[in-house]
C-alpha cells in the first residue's frame, strides 16, 4: 500500500509577484508537486504599497498560524531571503516548531550574507543562526551557498536543491543580430549601469545594436541614463512581462545579459539557458555554478563595465559561439534544473523528513 503524503504547509510571497521566489513556485505548482506532496501554499508578502503589504502580511501570518494549529502539517517549508523576508519567515517557523511540525528554511537572494554578517547586530545574527540551526533542514540553491551557512550556522543540516525551471521547445524564431536582453528588476544591483556602459563602447561596432531591459523600477530615471550615453534609440524598456512577452522575447535575443553584483541562483538566467540562449553574466553567487565559463556561457567580473563589453563582443561578432554557447546551456538545464529534477528532490525530502520514505 502507498503511503499517503505528508501535508505540506509552504510560505512564500504572492505567486503573481514578480521575484524569484513567485516564478519557482509557479514552476513546482505547474510541475505537479502541489498535488504529489500536498501542498497547501500560504502567501505572506505581497507588492503593492504599505498598506497592501502589511495587509498581505497579517493574512499571511493569520493563515499560517492557523495551520499549524488545527491542520497540523507535517513540514512547514518557508522560502525566504533578508531582512523583512527573514523576519517573517523566522517567527512562523518558530511557531511551527512549537507546534510540532518539522520545519524547512529555503534560502532565496544574494543579499544573505551581507545581512547576516554586517547589516545585523549582534542580538538578530544570534537569532538567524538559531533559527538556520533549529530548522529541519535547510535549503541553499548552491554549493557555495551551502558552504556559507554551514561556517554561519554549524549546527545547522543543509542541502542543496537549485531552483527549477521547466525545459520550453524551442520555438522558430530566429535571433535577431546584435539584440541583447536582460530579464529582471532595472536596479544598479542588478548591473543595469554597466550594461549601459557596456552598450554604449559596443555601439559604434554593432549598427544592429539594440539592447532591451525587462523588468520594473525607475525606468524614466535608467532612459536618461541610456541617453546620456548617447545610446537612447538603442535602448528599450518593456516594463515587467508575463511569461509569454518573457519567451518572445528570448527567442529574439542573439544573447542574454545579467551582470548583477550579488545573486542567489536568478531564475531569469536559468530560463535563459533552457531556451538555449548564449548567456553572459557576473561571476557572483550561485552563477559560476550553473555557468561553466567559455563552455556554456561567459563570465565577467561584476562592475566591470569593459570587460561585460569585450564578453557581449565576442558572441555578438561570432554567430557559431552564439549557438554552441546556446546548445550547451540548455543541455545543463536539462541535466540539473528541470521542473521534473527539482520536483523529485522536494519530494524526496519532504518523504525523509516525514518518515514517510
Amino acid at each position: 500500500m502507498k503511503a499517503r503524503a505528508p501535508r505540506i504547509l509552504m510560505l512564500g510571497t504572492a505567486p503573481e509577484g514578480h521575484g524569484g521566489v513567485a516564478a519557482l513556485v509557479a514552476v513546482l505548482r505547474a510541475g505537479g508537486l502541489f498535488d504529489s506532496a500536498s501542498v497547501r501554499y500560504v502567501s505572506t508578502h505581497r507588492e503593492g504599497s504599505l498598506v497592501a503589504r502589511l495587509a498581505a502580511a497579517a493574512s499571511g501570518f493569520r493563515q499560517a498560524v492557523q495551520a499549524c494549529l488545527w491542520r497540523r502539517p507535517a513540514i512547514v517549508h518557508a522560502h525566504a531571503s533578508s531582512h523583512g523576508s527573514f523576519a517573517r519567515k523566522s517567527l512562523l517557523l518558530w511557531l511551527a516548531r512549537c507546534a510540532g511540525c518539522q520545519t524547512i528554511f529555503h534560502l532565496h537572494g544574494g543579499g544573505f550574507r551581507q545581512f547576516a554578517t554586517v547589516k545585523s547586530n549582534a542580538l538578530l545574527r544570534r537569532w538567524i543562526r538559531h533559527t538556520l540551526e533549529r530548522s529541519s533542514l535547510v535549503i541553499a540553491l548552491t554549493e557555495g551557498w551551502a558552504g556559507f551557512l554551514r561556517s554561519f550556522a554549524p549546527r545547522a543540516r543543509v542541502t542543496v536543491v537549485p531552483n527549477a525551471v521547466p525545459l520550453p521547445q524551442l520555438r522558430a524564431v530566429r535571433a535577431e543580430p546584435g539584440r541583447i536582453l536582460f530579464l529582471g528588476r532595472v536596479e544598479a544591483a542588478k548591473g543595469v549601469a554597466e550594461l549601459l556602459d557596456a552598450a554604449a563602447l559596443l555601439a559604434p561596432r554593432f549598427p544592429r545594436l539594440h539592447l532591451v531591459l525587462a523588468g520594473s523600477g525607475e525606468l524614466e530615471a535608467w532612459r536618461r541614463a541610456a541617453c546620456e550615453r548617447g545610446i537612447g534609440a538603442r535602448v528599450e524598456f518593456t516594463g515587467w512581462l508575463d511569461a509569454a512577452a518573457r519567451e518572445e522575447q528570448l527567442a529574439r535575443a542573439a544573447v542574454f545579459c545579467l551582470p548583477s553584483h550579488a545573486e542567489g541562483l536568478p531564475m531569469a538566467l536559468l530560463e535563459a539557458m533552457a531556451a538555449g540562449k548564449a548567456v553572459v553574466a557576473s561571476a557572483v553567487g550561485g552563477i559560476p555554478e550553473a555557468v561553466h565559463d567559455g563552455e556554456n556561457g561567459l563570465l565577467v567580473p561584476p562592475r566591470d563595465g569593459a570587460a561585460l563589453a569585450a564578453a557581449l563582443g565576442r558572441i555578438l561578432q561570432d554567430a557559431r559561439l552564439q549557438e554552441e554557447l546556446g546548445t550547451r546551456a540548455r543541455a545543463r538545464v536539462a541535466q540539473h534544473y528541470s521542473t521534473e529534477v527539482i520536483c523529485s528532490q522536494l519530494t524526496a525530502i519532504y518523504n525523509d523528513l516525514a518518515g514517510t520514505r
